[in-house]
Formats: C-alpha cells, sequence, structure tokens
C-alpha cells in the first residue's frame, strides 16, 4: 500500500507543478519541470519520438499507419510499451508484426493500448477495467505494488501531451485473438457446447464478426440435462431444435458483465428474451447462475453458467 500512495503521491504532487506558472525550485527540479511542460506542447506521437524509449512503439504506429490518428485532437490516452517490454515478446513477433500483409493485427494491438478520453492515474486506480479503441476491453487492478493493466505493470503515469495522457508499462498488451468457437474449444470445459454448435450447422455464424454475447452452459451444467437428452439433439433430425436451444443462448452485441447486472431481460438471437436477475452477489439468467464473466473474444465475450437454458 505504501508503494501506491506514493504512487498516487507523485502524480498529484507532478500535476500540481504542471498548473503553476513558474517552477520554484533549482537545478534539475526545474529542468524535469521544463521538459514535463515541453510534452504538454507536443502530441502523443512527437512526445514518444522524443522520449527515445519508445522506438519500437513508434516505428509499429508508422507501420500501421496511425499517425495521423495518435496526432489528432483526442483527447486519447495510451498505455505505451517500452522498448524493453517489446523486447520480452517471442523473438520474431515484432518483425512479423510489421510487414505490410499484418498490418491490420497490427492496428488492433496498438488500438488495444489507447482508451479515448483523458483518463489520468487519479481515474485509473479508480477503475476495474477499460474499453480500449480496437473494441475489448483491458483489466485494471491496483495492488500495494502499484497498478497493472492487462496484468503489465505502469511503470510512470501521467506524461501530459497536448492531445493526451500516456502512462508507461513494461509488457505488450494482447488482445483476445480467438473467436468465440475457438475460445469454447480451447478452453476445454465445454466440449459439449462445441459438438452442439457444430451439430447445428452455426459454427460458421459463432465464428462470424459479431459481437456476440454468449451465456455458455459448461460441460457440468449439460450433464445436469436429463439421460439421453445430448444423444436425442445431437441427432441430425432434431437440428432444428438444437439451434433453438443454442441460439436461445446468445444476444447479440457484447454484454459485458457489468452491463449484465443493469439488466431485467436481454433478447436472445433466437428472438425470445433471457430474464437476467441480480441478488445475494450472484447473477441469474433464467435462473442459471453466471459462474464465470467477461470471457473476451475477438467477436465478442462469453459469460459461463451452471445451466442450460432452455426456451
Amino acid at each position: 500500500m505504501k508503494q501506491l500512495i506514493t504512487f498516487l503521491a507523485i502524480c498529484a504532487m507532478t500535476t500540481s507543478v504542471h498548473a503553476g506558472k513558474k517552477c520554484k525550485g533549482k537545478g534539475k527540479i526545474c529542468k524535469t519541470v521544463a521538459a514535463a511542460r515541453a510534452t504538454e506542447r507536443m502530441d502523443i506521437v512527437d512526445t514518444a519520438v522524443s522520449a527515445g524509449s519508445f522506438q519500437t512503439l513508434v516505428a509499429a504506429v508508422k507501420a500501421a499507419g496511425l499517425v495521423d490518428t495518435l496526432k489528432g485532437h483526442g483527447p486519447l490516452t495510451v498505455f505505451a510499451p517500452t522498448d524493453e517490454a517489446f523486447a520480452k515478446l517471442p523473438e520474431g513477433t515484432i518483425a512479423e508484426l510489421l510487414k505490410p500483409e499484418n498490418k491490420t493485427k497490427l492496428q488492433g494491438i496498438l488500438a488495444y493500448h489507447v482508451v479515448a478520453g483523458s483518463v489520468t492515474a487519479a481515474d485509473v486506480v479508480k477503475l476495474s477495467s477499460a474499453e480500449t479503441l480496437q473494441g475489448q476491453e483491458i483489466d485494471i487492478a491496483v495492488h500495494d505494488e502499484g497498478v497493472t493493466v492487462d496484468g503489465a505493470n505502469i511503470v510512470k503515469a501521467d506524461i501530459h501531451t497536448s492531445n493526451g495522457v500516456i502512462h508507461v508499462i513494461d509488457t505488450v498488451l494482447l488482445p483476445a485473438d480467438k473467436d468465440i468457437v475457438e475460445t469454447a474449444a480451447a478452453a476445454g470445459s465445454f466440449n459439449s457446447l462445441v459438438a452442439g454448435i457444430q451439430a447445428a450447422g452455426l459454427v460458421e455464424t459463432l465464428k462470424g464478426e459479431g459481437p456476440f454475447t454468449v451465456f455458455a452452459p459448461s460441460d457440468d451444467a449439460v450433464a445436469k440435462l436429463p439421460q439421453g437428452t445430448i444423444e436425442s439433439l445431437l441427432d441430425p433430425e432434431n437440428k432444428e431444435q438444437l439451434a433453438a436451444i443454442l441460439t436461445y443462448h446468445v444476444v447479440p452485441g457484447k454484454v459485458m458483465a457489468a452491463d449484465v447486472v443493469q439488466l431485467k431481460r436481454a433478447t436472445s438471437v433466437l428472438g425470445k428474451d433471457v430474464a437476467i436477475s441480480a441478488a445475494d452477489g450472484n447473477v441469474r439468467v433464467n435462473g442459471a447462475t453466471v459462474v464465470a464473466t467477461d470471457i473476451e473474444t475477438s467477436n465478442g465475450v462469453i459469460h459461463v453458467i451452471d445451466s442450460v437454458l432452455l426456451p
């Protein structure tokens, strides 16, 4: 906690000093303040270039064609990985991402480091997550040692620029790159659900652009159904019924847990509503308890439930 208090105190002091018209200190202190004020006259890109410790980030921004975006009016908040942070990536990763054919992927990764608006350190510590320009959310956690973003440590905060603020992080943030079907298959706890999606002919739908929100029953949840139910539903002649059940678990759009708890109902892809309630610290969807939330995918989000929903 001591380190966190120090972190916030330094940020507050920096803001206070910047607000003053004159530096009353001497020597190194005034030079530091002067340098800080100089960055406020430069935009995000120019500030990163002048720092000298973001050469890889700047090269990536240029290769991704995002210079104009980050030099725009903003304001924007950038969680900026240092050159040392990029160096932690597997060998060859940067060279591969900088290739013209990987421009779209690189844009997605960089946009995942940017949040709309000016979010200072004092604001960051009050958040548990923030939506990025890429569309997915980053997780924010406050620890005794400091603040982390998706597990990356914020090592320097509140570098103010003319069009936003930069927070320096020690690890590159990587957005989810698997779609809903791939994520469910990789988890290993949704084998029955994946088999059902395949049998119902919904693979292409749930691998589509979306976004979708899936209330996904685990294998344990599916096992609660009466004996023989799964085998019957997987029979080709019951494909339509199976598709109806599965699409009843899917809601159009990306609805994160913070939004789910504010809803009383949501209309599924099937066209029928699911009822949502929150009580005693639990969220229920048609009586099924949500046991895990906000598993982000490249085309939506998955919330795990402990029972199958039946329309």
